[in-house]
């Protein structure tokens, strides 16, 4: 930071201390002071030198008195909009006060939480203290963290400010919606060697007998994907086991007590919804899907993460077979593929590499040739979530759908239905020239009309080639998911796109034949103007470029009056 504008803060935060110095009481000063110094330490100047020193001093104050009793484990919320006849100090925004003990995820977690509750965050201020405190949860005393007491416990404060909220029901609601965001973040980092240790568990008696029904090969791929898991490519945030059992003739999912880990500690919290049901209420192939004699699969939870980052659960579940090969069980682990596991090729993934490689094979092209090349770099940079979940034939199928499409400048469709029928995954490739957001947003209207569903997520991708991709997952109902024609949706998708060039090219080429048609759209397909495009339609521009080009042609000058067939008689 510029030399200058770090004197300035020192100036200003000494500045703060003579206030504190003459207002808090002596008995109390040095801790006060302490927590101040290190409130403001990692500050950036230009959040500090456009405030007023009164409300400095008052938002750090503020947040000292009210880490004043903390209980251990509690987690103390505070959300208001602070007034200078009850705080001494005032903000134009709504103020979030956060004290918890320190650990991993708080201020991604807290900050992700917000912004989904629609709100803007302007400011995070996080000190992070050692303290000391007597046995009643009283403070004692504030340390920096490299030179604290042994008996200093770490803690982490926040000062957020957001857009202001005037409504006590809006206020509550943002401090119950953090509440359950440091809950779940608690459960998460108390229960991680837990879960890491139970799944190396799971890893190594997997490996010790392997299921004899499931082929050695996808046995030995499950246990090296466990271990490479396990080794800083997963944040594992959540695990439980289930049993299939049958109760008055009907099979039934239920959780296997005491189980439960991490974000998932407590029963009520659904991974699948609707998933703990009879079996006879699920549609007929997610039945199917649930009992196949699959030793792993990736797949996505309903469940959003509130921890780490606001995305959909990753969720890898490991099915339990009976001496007879058939499924009685699941073991399910929930967290975060960390951004390693997405950037690294997918032929160093174990699991996915064995994927990779059977669809290569299945292909039947020489991998140094141009078309086992161009599908391999298509795998390679293949939406990793998909890769995870699709099957080996819609993977197949799919690829092979985008190696066809290469460098030819058109708008194509490929989808994969969610086994549980909670989503559908729309890959769209359209030229990358003509990708806008306002297309983006046609296409949704277009494959939410298809689905009977909502677009909950989309994800753009601009690779070397011609098309940009976008990844559109289309949130449906199970058991009311319409089939639908691709290649009709595809066509509504193409049509969405089309420009009015695109058009006019349609009509020169039918009026004039594909040679010389194509030569006129080279020459005047962007040649007219917005506001002549708007009010013509290309086949009536087609008389228009005729006579541009008479005129052209015998160096002659043209006039065309022409009377619009709603105007009057004595208008032109």
């Amino acid at each position: 930071m510029p030399p200058k504008a770090q004197q300035h803060k020192d100036t200003l935060i000494e500045s703060v201390v003579t206030v504190l110095r003459q207002r808090v009481p002596k008995a109390r000063a040095d801790s006060a002071e302490a927590f101040l110094r290190l409130y403001f330490q990692n500050v950036p100047p230009d959040d500090l030198l456009s405030q007023e020193e009164d409300n400095l001093y008052g938002a750090a104050l503020c947040l000292w008195q009210f880490s004043a009793t903390r209980g251990p484990k509690e987690a103390k919320i505070r959300v208001y909009n602070p007034q200078y006849d009850e705080h001494a100090w005032h903000s134009a925004h709504t103020v979030v006060e956060i004290v918890n003990d320190d650990m991993p995820f708080l201020v991604d977690s807290v900050t992700a939480a917000l912004n989904g509750l629609g709100l803007t965050v302007h400011l995070v201020i996080h000190p992070i203290a050692k303290v000391v405190r007597d046995p009643a949860g009283q403070m004692q005393s504030v340390h920096d963290v490299a030179v604290a007491p042994k008996d200093a416990i770490g803690e982490s404060y926040m000062h957020i400010e957001v857009d202001e909220q005037t409504s006590a029901e809006t206020l509550e609601r943002i401090g119950d919606c953090l509440a359950r965001v440091l809950r779940d973040t608690r459960f998460a980092v108390e229960d991680w060697r837990t879960m890491r240790s139970r799944v190396t568990e799971v890893t190594e008696e997997i490996a010790a007998g392997p299921a004899k029904w499931v082929p050695e090969d996808e046995t030995k791929e499950a246990v090296e994907f466990l271990r490479w898991m396990d080794n800083d490519h997963f944040t594992y945030l959540g695990y439980r086991e289930y049993a299939f059992r049958t109760v008055r003739g009907e099979t039934q999912m239920s959780i296997v007590p005491d189980t439960g880990l991490g974000i998932l500690r407590e029963d009520d919290v659904s991974v699948f919804e609707g998933m703990l049901r009879k079996f006879s209420t699920l549609p007929p192939d997610v039945q199917q899907f649930v009992q196949q004699p699959r030793l792993l699969m990736v797949t996505k939870a309903n469940l959003r993460s509130t921890v780490h980052r606001p995305v959909h659960l990753d969720v890898v579940v490991l099915k339990v077979f009976d001496d007879k090969g058939k499924v009685v069980g699941e073991r399910m682990v929930v967290g975060l593929f960390t951004s390693v596991a997405y950037n690294r090729s997918a032929s160093d993934i174990p699991f996915l590499r064995r994927k990779v490689s059977q669809l290569l094979a299945r292909a039947e092209f020489e991998p140094r040739s141009h078309d086992g090349k161009a599908l391999t770099h298509i795998l390679d940079t293949y939406p990793r979530d998909e890769l995870f979940q699709s099957s080996d034939d819609e993977l197949l199928a799919t690829a092979l759908g985008v190696l066809h499409l290469q460098e030819r400048q058109r708008t194509a469709l490929f989808i994969r239905r969610d086994p549980y029928q909670r989503f559908v995954s729309c890959l769209v490739y359209t030229p990358r020239e003509r990708y806008h957001t306002d297309l983006r947003k046609l296409f949704e209207k277009i494959l939410e009309a298809a689905f009977n569903g909502t677009v909950t997520a989309y994800y753009t991708q601009f690779g070397e080639g011609v098309h940009a991709r976008v990844q559109f997952i289309v949130k449906t109902e199970p058991g009311r998911v319409p089939e639908i024609s691709v290649p009709d949706v595809e066509a509504s998708l193409v049509q969405a796109g089309r420009t009015w060039a695109d058009l006019l090219q349609d009509a020169l080429v039918e009026a004039k034949g594909e040679e010389a048609g194509l030569t006129l759209v080279r020459r005047y397909g962007e040649a007219f103007p917005t506001s002549y495009r708007e009010k013509t339609l290309p086949q009536a521009a087609i008389f228009d470029i005729g006579r541009v080009e008479e005129v052209i042609a015998t160096g002659t000058i043209g006039l065309n009056l022409y009377r619009p067939i709603e105007a009057a008689e004595n208008q032109i």
